[in-house]
Formats: structure tokens, sequence, C-alpha cells
């Protein structure tokens, strides 16, 4: 009995753009790392010596950076502002996608509010961001607890369009006859409809958290001159000062690179299985 082989075909074309896509970050990073324990004396102009290995490897720019941009405080406060961003989000608008997808196709008015709120998401930010800046001074919400707000209403209309289409894959059938055996509505989605709808909550927090943890703006908008930072916050006005120190600014973007990258590593699964699980309907 001959066995066939089947010789599996290389798709130079793919293997090429893969490696130039994968050289476009690793180059990139390797420098950063390299630079980051360097000391300032080690620094030519020639790409020799700015791509060769440090002499000696130091954490000495690091604790500097730490020092510098306070570190653990901005890092403890983009750590709560995406915690509660996400839970909020998760929590309010998953309510919002039920009833507008249950009731939209029947009522013009959920149409409506379905449309309004999506219509959010062709509003461009530098159209809202000095009444923002202005309301939320008047309201006394220039802090953290406003961000997380504003946080919430952004995020709205890209969420609550990915919760009411998750559920045209759920069967009203089960409300039915969750209804039949004495439920009413709110216990109906607590108890039924929102822990079917994991696949997407989990979409929905990367998605979110993703955006808040990256976002510079708003924080700078709204928390600018109160002496709070976010990370990225804390890296921008970094970067005003210390931009020319390279061995330092680099160090500072590792610091600021780290926090995701361990919640990549520890999540990695959730974050793939909840991509997947909740493209596919």
């Amino acid at each position: 009995m001959s066995k066939k082989i089947d010789k599996v075909k290389t798709n130079w074309p793919v293997m090429v753009l893969l490696i130039m896509g994968l050289s476009t970050i690793a180059f990139p990073l390797y420098m950063a790392i390299v630079i980051a324990f360097k000391q300032p004396s080690e620094m030519t102009n020639s790409i020799s010596g700015i791509l060769s290995l440090p002499s000696e490897w130091s954490l000495s720019n690091f604790a500097q950076a730490m020092e510098v941009t306070d570190f653990w405080r901005s890092l403890g406060n983009s750590v709560l502002i995406t915690v509660v961003t996400v839970v909020l989000s998760i929590v309010l608008h998953s309510m919002m996608g039920y009833a507008i997808g249950r009731n939209r196709g029947h009522s013009k008015f959920y149409k409506f509010v379905y449309l309004f709120i999506v219509s959010g998401m062709f509003v461009p930010f530098a159209i809202l961001m000095m009444p923002l800046a202005k309301q939320t001074a008047e309201l006394g919400l220039a802090n953290w607890a406003g961000v997380i707000i504003l946080y919430v209403v952004f995020y709205m209309p890209m969420n609550v369009l990915l919760y009411s289409g998750y559920l045209v894959n759920i069967p009203i059938a089960l409300e039915e006859a969750a209804r039949v055996d004495g439920a009413n509505t709110w216990r109906t989605y607590w108890k039924v409809i929102f822990p079917i709808m994991k696949p997407m909550h989990a979409t929905v927090a990367i998605i979110t958290a993703l955006a808040v943890w990256n976002d510079v703006m708003t924080p700078l908008v709204i928390m600018s001159g109160t002496g709070q930072n976010t990370l990225p916050l804390a890296q921008l006005n970094f970067q005003t000062q210390f931009g020319t120190n390279y061995n330092l600014a680099f160090a500072s973007y590792l610091l600021a690179l780290i926090p995701i990258l361990i919640f990549y590593v520890i999540c990695q699964k959730q974050i793939i299985n909840g991509v997947v699980n909740g493209a596919v309907k």
C-alpha cells in the first residue's frame, strides 16, 4: 500500500509580506530595548553604535523614568479608569442593546433611538472637545470620574451596535419560556440573556479596554492641570520635557508597554476566543 505524500507549497509572496510586517514591529522594539538599557555616553551618531548592545545592562534609566513620570500613580489611575469603564460599559450597554434589539423591529421610537445612538460614531471628538471640557469643569468632574463618564458615553454607539446585532442570534423562545415560568423581563434578562451574551461581553471588554488604556486625548482635555495622569498622559508630558534624552524616553515607553503586554499574555486565550466567538454569528 503506497502512501501519497502531499507537499505543502510555500506561498512566497505572502511569506515575504509577513516577514516585512514582522520586521516593522521587531526592529523598532529591538531598538527601543537596546537604547533603554544604554547610558547616554554610549549613544553615537552611527547606526551601528545605536543598534549595538549596551556594554552593561542597567536598570537606572527605568528607575529614573518611574520617578519622573510618577509611574505607579499613573498606572493606578489607568487601571482604575479602564476597569470601571469596562464594567459599566458591559452592564449598561448590554441592557440598552437588549432593549433596542428586541423592540426596534416593531417600534418606531426604538428604531429612532437606535439610529440616534449609532450616529454618535460619526461625530469627531474635536467638535466635542471644548464643550466637554467646559461642562466637566463646571460640574466638578475634571477628574477620573468625569473621564469614566465620557468613556461610557463615547463607546456606547459601537457597543450598542454590537449587542443589538448579537441578539439576533438568540432565540426569543428562550425569553417566552422564562416568562411562562413566571420570570419578569428584568429577571429574564439577567438569568437568561446576559449569560448567553458572554462571547459578546468578552469582545466589548477587549475593544473598550484597549481603547481606554491607549487613549490620551480625553484625559488630556479633562484632567490636564489637575496633577492626575494616566500612563499615556504621563508619557505625553514626559516627552515634552525629556524628548531629547532618548535613553530615558525609551525606558519610559517600555514601562508603559509592559502592563498591556502582561494583560495580553495572561488573557491571551480569552482574548482570542472572545474576538472569534463575538465575530461569528
